[in-house]
């Protein structure tokens, strides 16, 4: 087990590399100039215009850029913010706790419901219960967030009004930021009226980010399983009379669950690449619209820091799912 994580390490620095080459390269094809933005409108002088690309390094070559920039992430140095002079990883911890959030309860939305949705699609293979399930998860992995979201806004908060609009949290209340989850937060400060308010605010965000990896999730685990009850040891459990919650549960689902779980790990990505677009429709004070917000100020510090730190979770997350292999199947543990 300790040669398998050295070696799952390893590759983390290539990959992470790699990563940053494209984060500092990306930001730099953008149009326009970070220093004339920042000056506004009032403009600024040819003298005070080299001191700023000076002052920020960017008056050296791109290499040199590249490798003092690298050389400062090692030390845990992301760079500070052009626009707030903040550090960019003190602002990320800041707002990172609002994308866990949301990005927990989708994907805590779309296994709960993609799973079960999934199996009964596989043991009902052909019918019309496994043609429907099927169709939905297609129409909701083809629906674009953008277009999702606006509908639901229109429907629950405009039409019906059962749903706020955007936000995390009703302006009435106020309390101690302790962890930095609302739904936590609200519960401790006691005041049923601003947890109510915070789960509502969350429903519809939590909707339309789960949406695509719940249709996925149902589509890998019916394939999984469809493959796995053809298998001998389920006509084997079947021939001794066992019962079909037992023979699926028991030794059908098991089996099926690498792949599947293999489908949520990856659906990490997907749900902090979604989060960008979820987050903008409902102005959820989060990592995705900071981040969107910096890229139209040519903030090449919080793009730059920001990408990488996402890449870094989703390649942890990825590291942590190759781990929960061994649990679910001794046989890779060997």
């Amino acid at each position: 087990m300790i040669r398998f994580l050295l070696r799952k390490f390893g590759l983390l620095i290539p990959t992470f590399i790699g990563v940053s080459i494209i984060a500092f390269a990306f930001i730099r094809l953008l149009p326009g100039d970070p220093i004339t933005l920042l000056a506004g409108e009032r403009g600024v002088s040819a003298e005070r215009y080299e001191a700023l690309q000076a002052a920020y390094g960017f008056d050296k070559p791109i290499i040199v850029q590249y490798v003092n920039y690298l050389g400062d992430i090692l030390q845990g140095d992301f760079g500070t913010s052009i626009v707030t002079k903040r550090p960019v990883l003190e602002e990320f911890m800041q707002l990172f706790p609002a994308t866990l959030e949301l990005s927990i309860c989708a994907i805590i939305l779309a296994t709960a419901i993609g799973i079960p949705a999934g199996i009964l699609a596989a043991v009902r293979r052909g019918s019309f219960t496994d043609q429907s399930i099927m169709g939905v998860a297609l129409v909701g992995y083809s629906m674009p967030i953008f277009w999702w979201g606006l509908l639901l806004i229109i429907l629950f908060s405009g039409v019906l009004q059962w749903t706020p609009v955007s936000g995390r949290i009703s302006l009435l209340y106020y309390f101690p930021q302790v962890t930095g989850f609302m739904l936590i937060d609200s519960l401790l400060s006691g005041q049923a009226g601003a947890f109510k308010s915070a789960v509502s605010h969350l429903i519809l965000p939590t909707i339309v980010l789960a949406t695509i990896p719940l249709a996925v999730i149902a589509r890998q685990t019916r394939s999984a399983m469809l493959e796995v009850l053809s298998e001998d040891y389920v006509r084997t459990a079947r021939s001794k009379g066992l019962g079909p919650f037992r023979v699926i549960g028991l030794h059908a689902l098991r089996n099926a669950l690498i792949p599947v779980v293999t489908t949520i790990g990856l659906q990490v990505g997907v749900l902090l690449a979604g989060a960008i677009l979820t987050e903008s429709i409902f102005s959820w004070p989060g990592i995705g619209k900071w981040m969107v917000d910096s890229v139209f100020k040519r903030d090449y510090s919080v793009v730059q820091g920001g990408l990488l730190l996402i890449a870094g979770m989703i390649m942890l997350v990825n590291l942590l799912v190759d781990l929960v292999y061994g649990l679910i199947n001794p046989r890779i543990r060997r």
